[in-house]
């Protein structure tokens, strides 16, 4: 059962990164990437869109474009940290949904914000998304996390490896899908109540997320459930790279 409570949506945003400095400043179509994302955001029908920095200069560009935004302490682990700090200043109602987009999703799918943040109700604190596999070198691909769900949308178990892995399937031929198998890939998006979100930073490391170097299983680790909604589609990816880059720019010139 999904929920039509408003959500608002809040932008982690560093202005560190290795492979691409000052990223969220980049300009595509003569917009900062941060703010071209914050736009993005805002035609989900979220009732607050705000990006929540560690940098001044962000800060600044942000006013500059009427983008709201607020600074929070620079020695946060992770993205869901900084926005709980956000979401704490802002007084919001334990039941509040709060969806956390990446700064580096500039052409992120509205439609795909509301969905997930959809997916909260009283009894299920957080969720994301994901969208199926149709090539056995991404089912294969480490880089690629998958995710299976039980028979009520929630996720099981999040994983690099091939999971489910099909026995049968699998020992024919790993080159190609077995008829009928359909992993699923996360979507790394995600929105929760703001409840578990300020529980979120006070949960102990889980040795999965370790292993796996993936931030969300420390959730099922600990008992929490997680609801997925799946896309029809694989999302437009984000900027990682220069590469990456330069393919937004070049969708933005086109529109």
């Amino acid at each position: 059962m999904s929920s039509t409570r408003p959500f608002i949506v809040i932008i982690p945003a560093r202005l560190a990164s290795t492979r691409l400095p000052n990223k969220p400043l980049a300009d595509i179509g003569g917009k900062p990437m941060i703010v071209r994302t914050a736009e993005r955001a805002a035609q989900s029908g979220a009732t607050q869109v705000i990006v929540a920095t560690d940098h001044a200069e962000i800060l600044a560009v942000c006013a500059q474009h009427g983008i709201a935004a607020r600074l929070t302490r620079a020695d946060h682990p992770s993205g869901t940290d900084r926005i709980a700090e956000v979401a704490a200043a802002l007084g919001l109602a334990v039941d509040a949904v709060v969806v956390n987009v990446q700064g580096d999703e500039p052409m992120i799918d509205p439609a795909l914000i509301a969905a997930t943040a959809a997916q909260i109700t009283g009894e299920v604190p957080m969720a994301t998304a994901a969208h199926a596999i149709d090539s056995a070198a991404d089912a294969f691909n480490p880089n690629v996390v998958k995710v299976v769900l039980n028979q009520a949308g929630r996720a099981l178990y999040f994983s690099r490896a091939t999971i489910p892995w099909h026995r049968d399937g699998f020992a024919t031929s790993q080159q190609e899908l077995p008829a009928a198998y359909q992993p699923l890939r996360h979507i790394g998006l995600y929105a929760y109540s703001n409840g578990f979100l300020q529980t979120y930073p006070t949960l102990a490391v889980a040795p999965l997320e370790q292993i796996e170097a993936l931030e969300q299983l420390r959730v099922l680790w600990h008992g929490y459930p997680i609801a997925v909604h799946i896309a029809a589609a694989a999302p437009a990816a984000g900027v990682d790279t220069p590469e990456d880059l330069e393919r937004v720019r070049s969708f933005f010139s086109a529109g």
